[in-house]
């Protein structure tokens, strides 16, 4: 038989050791966690992303900046954060998604906590418009209830079907629960290249007038955005109640990219491939690469989108 001290002991030993094992710090450092209520996000590690990785944006850069850090240091935020970019391809808008998800939770895009949705793979038939939004009131209500903290990515929203994202509208909202389940600290972003074109505009006329394009603010370009974004039949926010409402917290604008903007990028992405940064080489991808209006050559009417592409017929230099 066993000594009571003995099987005593073996008792202690296996609880103390059961409560090590499944203390939250040592269960997360092997298993993903949501975020603790507390947590904040280190401002210094995301402004270094942003300036690090996303060029010739600072307009996008200041707002997100502002905007993610006002709320992750709200401790009762009334609503959830809800940002909409807006501008043509190539120019950021993904970029910043990835590092504001990245973040918030760390595996970034690979995280349970992390959700992209893309309009053209998620929601393409139009006739499918009811069951869309069903699945994805339940897919939100699901994740949220799992972690508060979750983030939503929409891409593709100038392809979505109009009505479609307007069945997230009660969870966008100024309430305290839906049904059980608060909202409020979640983050929903959409990616549209619905704006564009106002965008665009709006740069080339600062250009023409003399004007920097950094003296561009935000409010040259947001009235603009949710005006003619709400109007655009080609926009899934077509005459949408989470812009009705104003339930879009920014419209964040991405402007066109100059040719500057775009060997920042060709030298980034040569630094990625472990290459030594040849001017030569940045140069003629930078000249191989389309720009508008076509006699001035201003702007990239691709941004950045085609540079890897252009930097692989250099790969033998």
């Amino acid at each position: 038989a066993l000594e009571p001290l003995s099987v005593g002991l073996a008792i202690g030993v296996a609880s103390a050791l059961t409560g090590y094992l499944s203390h939250p710090r040592f269960y997360c450092s092997y298993v993903e966690c949501c975020p603790r209520a507390e947590q904040r996000l280190n401002a210094t590690a995301l402004k270094a992303q942003l300036d690090n990785r996303l060029f010739g944006q600072h307009l996008a850069k200041d707002v997100v900046l502002k905007a993610v850090l006002g709320f992750s240091n709200n401790p009762s935020p009334k609503k959830p954060l809800m940002l909409s970019l807006h501008g043509w391809a190539g120019t950021g808008k993904n970029y910043l998604s990835q590092i504001l998800a990245e973040q918030v939770h760390p595996a970034g895009l690979r995280s349970k906590f992390v959700h992209l949705f893309l309009a053209t793979l998620h929601f393409p038939h139009h006739d499918q418009v009811k069951l869309y939004k069903e699945q994805l009131q339940n897919w939100i209500r699901g994740n949220v209830s799992a972690c508060p903290s979750s983030v939503f990515i929409f891409d593709e929203m100038d392809k979505m079907h109009p009505g479609v994202i307007d069945a997230i509208k009660p969870f966008l909202d100024y309430y305290e629960e839906v049904d059980g389940v608060s909202y409020r600290k979640a983050i929903f972003i959409f990616l549209s290249n619905a704006g564009g074109d106002l965008i665009n505009k709006a740069a080339l006329d600062f250009w023409a007038s003399g004007k920097r394009r950094e003296d561009i603010q935000l409010k040259d370009l947001e009235p603009l955005l949710s005006v003619g974004v709400f109007n655009n039949k080609n926009s899934g926010l077509w005459h949408s109640s989470i812009i009705d409402r104003n339930l879009i917290d920014y419209f964040v604008p991405f402007l066109p990219l100059e040719q500057r903007h775009v060997k920042m990028c060709v030298r980034a992405e040569m630094a990625a491939r472990g290459y030594a940064v040849d001017e030569k080489i940045v140069q003629e991808v930078a000249d191989e690469m389309t720009y508008f209006p076509k006699e001035q050559r201003i702007y990239s009417d691709k941004g950045c989108k085609t540079v890897q592409a252009k930097l692989d017929i250099h790969e033998d230099f």
